[in-house]
Order: structure tokens, then C-alpha cells, then sequence
């Protein structure tokens, strides 16, 4: 499977254009994901150019190498006006419908193909009670 990954606010904090201290597990899961499951990933991110290089410098230093950088694949040119779309089977970003679950669940709904809900029970967790809505408008 093709993994697309955003970096601030997913692996490390948001704190751009600085990089913002680490999300825990965040690096760890996603080399299991590698390793384990041989799953492609691709740093998907907002950066570019030196800001661009530091992520994933940064995540070199931790042990991470992607597949691919802003693009489906490492030989992919850029094209004058093309889509910064990926062609992922999923997307792990903090700006899902509902924010960034643990680490853990993410873990095991990827790799044991669980549901939201069953990947916090077997994670021994509570799912959070409030939905995506509830948490928007503050109720």
C-alpha cells in the first residue's frame, strides 16, 4: 500500500515554519509500517525548498526514509502548473475529518485493518466521545 504522510502537525507538532517537537510514536510507527508491512511511504507536506529539506533531514536523523518527497514516485519531474495530488491509498494527515487518532490505532487499523472503534478497544483506550462537529463549534 502507498502511504501518503503529512509532517507538521502528524509526526512532529505544528510549530512551522520551525519543526516542532516530535509526536510520540509517530516515527516509530510509521518505520513498522515499513518494515513490517512493507507499506511505500511519501512525505506529503505543505513545505518546500530548505524548509522542505529540513523535514525530511529530520526524519533521516530518526531512522525514517520515504519512498518519495511531494511526488508519486523519486524520479517524478514537476510539471509547470501540476497537482501536488498523490496517487496514496491513504493519507495520514492531522487535518482528517476528526483530527489525528493515537499512533497506536493508526498502527492497527493500517495493519490489521480494524475500525476506528476496534482499534481503541484493543488499544485498550476510549474512543473520544465528542465528533468532529462537536469539537468545531465547541459544544
Amino acid at each position: 500500500m502507498i502511504i501518503a504522510v503529512d509532517f507538521d502537525g502528524t509526526i512532529v507538532e505544528h510549530d512551522y515554519p520551525a519543526i516542532g517537537k516530535p509526536i510520540p510514536f509517530a516515527i516509530d510507527v510509521l518505520k513498522r509500517l515499513q518494515e513490517e508491512c512493507h507499506h511505500q511511504l511519501i512525505l506529503w507536506s505543505v513545505r518546500e525548498g530548505d524548509l522542505l529539506d529540513e523535514a525530511v533531514e529530520y526524519c533521516r536523523q530518526n531512522g525514517l526514509e520515504f519512498y518519495a518527497v511531494n511526488k508519486n514516485y523519486p524520479e517524478e519531474q514537476p510539471t509547470d502548473g501540476a497537482s501536488r495530488k498523490l496517487n496514496a491509498n491513504l493519507y495520514i494527515d492531522d487535518r482528517n475529518v476528526g483530527g489525528l487518532p493515537d499512533w497506536g490505532v493508526i498502527y492497527r487499523m493500517i495493519k490489521f485493518g480494524e475500525s476506528f472503534n476496534d482499534a481503541y478497544a484493543n488499544n485498550d483506550m476510549v474512543p473520544p466521545k465528542k465528533n468532529f462537529f462537536q469539537k468545531l463549534f465547541k459544544l
